[in-house]
């Protein structure tokens, strides 16, 4: 059976909860890096742009957060916190004092966000919760930086600690979850954004003391099973991944990597991971991709693994592959950055500014670790033979897609960015500090 992406299998008839919706793939966005890992499909999309130039609009975004756009039937969204008294400077203590291990005494206001995708109006903004935090945030961190996911017919924001909202795209609360809040390793805070497949919400909070992964049901949000992890903090996304065998809920754990089936059982599991794990899994070319890069640890792997595995799959020493294991590449994970598999080629960006590239197939380096400036949080995409990756002062570097190394270009937009953009027919919209752009050629 030929692979397809697995969160969203079957988004072209999309059932929500009383009627299917019909979607062009090119103009849907649903969930944090799309539906093909980070890969954009529509055609005359922008290469070159600045704060003034292929600029289809820009609006301003109300309070922080760093969740990415989604897109569906022609409508953004987005969420965001409002703080009485306003917010610290965003990069003072962004790499080193950052930490705040006492919870901010500001009433805060949870808020999730729409607006038209031709026109940049926003249509209407939902306060969801209303408090003074439970837990504190690093000042990289926000209280909204998961990011939505959407069925076509529905958008479920998720913020961590504070809980899960399901509105209608009209902004209609059509249910809510409220859950303990949890605390992190150094007041970090929470980031790992949703999954959805077919009637199932897909949650994953690794925390300090009680760590647990929760399936509910969409249409009303009651649980439909929940398991404890063996974990501790960690902030990757869960990834269902519908292989040629079987459909699986893939998470990335510092301790281990681990598959369940869609009722919450253990199917398999790998260690050797990085002390800290952020990417986001997916999967290409029959392979699942799963990886990552803490900057202080001592592991540092990235992982092609083969349907169909069991049990404990964990390597022994000095091996690179096994049965169930295609290929390991033992010192080449990306810390925050989730990586790209684009044609033929698996692309790592790493936070301190370097990129290389491999056969997604074998795991052969095709080029090695090449320099790009500044510091890099949001993760690459790609499309028209060209990877983008957005560094934190807003610059992105256009690379030639390919087996030699070419930067083609930087954009500016002279603003600050740690939310990974989405792509929806022929435009980028990209979020940054304050505001939302779309950019589109000719523009």
């Amino acid at each position: 059976m030929k692979w397809m992406n697995s969160l969203f299998l079957g988004l072209l008839a999309v059932f929500t909860h009383a009627e299917t919706t019909t979607l062009c793939a090119d103009d849907l966005w649903p969930q944090f890096r799309g539906t093909d890992g980070g890969v954009g499909a529509g055609k005359n999309l922008p290469s070159k742009w600045s704060a003034s130039q292929n600029v289809a609009w820009s609006v301003d975004v109300p309070g922080r957060g760093w969740s990415s756009p989604i897109i569906a039937k022609g409508k953004i969204f987005l969420t965001s916190v409002n703080r009485e008294g306003g917010f610290e400077d965003a990069k003072k203590g962004l790499y080193f004092g950052g930490e705040r291990l006492k919870p901010s005494t500001a009433e805060h206001k949870w808020v999730v966000l729409c607006f038209d995708l031709a026109t940049g109006k926003k249509l209407w903004d939902k306060e969801v919760a209303k408090s003074k935090p439970e837990t504190p945030v690093h000042i990289k961190n926000t209280y909204a930086s998961e990011t939505q996911v959407t069925d076509g017919g529905y958008v479920y924001s998720y913020f961590g600690n504070q809980g899960v909202y399901c509105h209608d795209f009209d902004g209609k609360l059509i249910w809510s979850k409220t859950f303990d809040a949890m605390p992190t390793q150094f007041g970090w805070g929470t980031a790992a954004s949703p999954a959805l497949y077919e009637n199932k919400l897909i949650l994953v909070n690794d925390n300090e003391k009680a760590s647990y992964m929760l399936c509910l049901d969409k249409k009303d949000g009651s649980q439909i099973w929940k398991i404890d992890r063996d974990e501790k903090s960690n902030w990757a996304t869960p990834f269902v991944w519908k292989n040629e065998k079987r459909t699986e809920i893939v998470t990335a754990g510092a301790k281990k990597i681990r598959s369940y089936d869609l009722d919450g059982k253990l199917l398999w599991e790998l260690g050797g991971m990085s002390n800290i794990t952020i990417p986001t899994p997916f999967a290409k070319h029959g392979l699942l991709y799963v990886g990552s890069g803490y900057i202080l640890g001592k592991n540092k792997p990235i992982f092609a693994i083969k349907p169909g595995a069991a049990g404990d799959i964990t390597l022994k020493e000095g091996e690179t592959s096994n049965e169930s294991i295609a290929w390991c590449q033992k010192d080449a994970g990306p810390y925050n950055p989730s990586f790209l598999v684009y044609g033929d080629y698996l692309y790592v960006l790493y936070e301190r500014g370097f990129f290389a590239c491999f056969d997604a197939k074998t795991g052969k380096p095709v080029y090695e670790r090449q320099r790009l400036e500044g510091m890099f949080t949001t993760s690459p995409w790609a499309y028209d033979g060209k990877i983008f990756c957005l560094n934190e002062d807003g610059d992105t570097h256009v690379i030639e897609a390919g087996k030699e190394f070419k930067v083609l270009g930087k954009n500016r937009l002279d603003e600050m960015c740690m939310a990974t953009p989405a792509v929806a027919g022929d435009s980028l919209v990209v979020r940054t500090l304050g505001k939302l752009y779309r950019l589109q050629e000719g523009k």
